[in-house]
C-alpha cells in the first residue's frame, strides 16, 4: 500500500504535511520512565489486552510490533517517517506499536507515556483530522482510565504536555522566507505567542531544504481546538509571507530562479553521488520550481516523500549490503535518479 507521504495527486505550494499527537496515561499507574523492565513489561500486557482489540475494529489491518526486538536500521526507519521520536531509538525497554498500513496512524503503547496516538497526513488539515483522533481518543478512554486532574487536565510524563496533551504541527516549506536576514527575528517573535518554528533536517543548527515543523510549545490552558487554531493560523501567515517574497523575487529574478530549478533538477537526474545535504537542498529548489511552474515533468512526483526516503536509515532499509560513506551517496543518487520523471 501506498504510503501517505508518497501521494502524488496534488502538491500544495507552502503546506507539505499536517501532524496531530496525543499523549496519556493510565489511572493509578506509575509513568513507563519510573517502571522496572519487569513493570513495563506487565504494563505493556496489560495495554496490550485492552487497547489492541480497539484497533482491530478500526477496519484496517493494523500491523503490530515491539520496537525494543527491532534492529536499529529499522528503528531509525520509522523514526525519520516520523512514526516514532528518537527516545524510543534508544530506549530498549519493552515498547508496543500499532501503525496503519499507510502510517498515516499510529499507537506507541508503553513508551515515555502509557499511550502515544498520531495522525499525519499530506493533504488533510489539522481541523480535518482532529475529529478522528478525537474519537479515537475517546474510545480508548472507555477502556482505560485517564490520569486527570480537574485542575491541570490530563497528567503526563513530561511538564510540557500536561493539559490536553496535545501537539499540532505543520511542516512548510519556506525556501524564499527562511533565506532572509529577519528569519531568525521572525521565529523569536512567534516564540512569544506560545510557538515553535523549527528546520525539520540538519545539523548542527543547519536546516536542509527549506522545510520547518510549526507547533505549538505549551498544551495547558486551552482547549484542543485552541490550539489546533493558533498552530493553522501561524502556519497560514508563513506562508502568506513565502508567497509575497516568492511573487517579489519571481518578478524581479525570474530568469535567475529558473535557472537554479534546472540545474537542480540536471543534478538529481543525473549525478552518481548525493550527500543527504546536496539531495535534499536540490530537491528544495525542484519542488519550489514545479509550485511555481519554472519547470514541468512528464509524470507527477512527490518531492517530500523522496526527501523522507533519502534519509540514511531509509535508504538501507531492507538492503543485505552495507551502505556507509561514498556506498550511501551512491545509493541515495541512484534512488532519485530513478525516481524522478523525464521532463515534459
Amino acid at each position: 500500500m501506498t504510503k501517505w507521504f508518497e501521494e502524488t495527486d496534488q502538491m500544495h505550494d507552502v503546506f507539505v504535511m499536517n501532524r496531530l499527537r496525543l499523549v496519556r496515561n493510565v489511572a493509578g499507574h506509575v509513568f513507563p520512565g519510573r517502571l522496572r523492565h519487569e513493570e513495563r513489561s506487565e504494563m505493556l500486557n496489560f495495554l496490550e489486552e485492552k487497547v489492541l482489540p480497539l484497533m482491530a475494529e478500526d477496519g484496517q489491518p493494523y500491523a503490530y510490533c515491539h520496537l525494543n526486538e527491532l534492529d536499529e536500521i529499522s528503528l531509525n526507519a520509522l523514526y525519520e517517517r516520523r512514526v516514532i521520536n528518537h527516545s524510543r531509538v534508544e530506549d530498549k525497554e519493552p515498547t508496543g506499536l500499532a501503525l496503519s498500513p499507510d502510517e498515516s496512524v499510529s499507537l506507541v503503547l508503553d513508551g515515555e507515556d502509557h499511550l502515544r496516538l498520531q495522525m499525519l497526513s499530506g493533504s488533510r488539515s489539522l481541523e480535518n483530522m482532529w475529529p478522528a483522533l478525537s474519537q479515537l481518543d475517546d474510545e480508548l478512554g472507555e477502556r482505560v482510565s485517564y490520569a486527570f486532574d480537574q485542575k491541570y487536565g490530563y497528567l503526563t510524563a513530561f511538564l510540557t504536555n500536561v493539559g490536553t496533551g496535545l501537539r499540532a504541527s505543520v511542516v512548510v516549506h519556506l525556501p524564499m522566507l527562511s533565506s532572509g536576514s529577519q528569519f531568525r527575528k521572525l521565529i523569536q517573535e512567534y516564540s512569544r505567542f506560545g510557538i515553535s518554528i523549527k528546520g525539520l533536517s540538519g545539523d548542527g543548527g543547519e536546516n536542509y531544504g527549506g522545510l520547518y515543523e510549526v507547533k505549538n510549545q505549551k498544551t495547558l490552558g486551552q482547549t484542543e481546538e485552541e490550539l489546533i487554531g493558533l498552530v493553522s493560523q501561524a502556519a497560514g501567515q508563513l506562508a502568506a509571507q513565502e508567497r509575497k517574497v516568492k511573487a517579489l523575487a519571481l518578478r524581479s529574478h525570474r530568469l535567475q530562479l529558473e535557472d537554479e530549478v534546472y540545474k537542480s533538477y540536471g543534478v538529481l537526474k543525473y549525478a552518481r553521488k548525493l550527500s543527504y545535504k546536496e539531495g535534499m537542498t536540490y530537491l528544495s529548489q525542484l519542488r519550489l520550481g514545479l509550485c511555481e511552474n519554472l519547470i514541468k515533468l512528464e509524470q507527477p512526483v512527490n518531492l517530500f516523500g523522496l526527501m523522507l526516503n533519502i534519509r540514511p536509515a531509509g535508504l538501507k532499509l531492507g538492503r543485505t549490503e552495507s551502505l556507509e560513506g561514498d556506498a550511501l551517496d551512491e545509493a541515495r543518487a541512484e534512488y532519485i535518479r530513478q525516481s524522478l520523471p523525464q521532463l515534459s
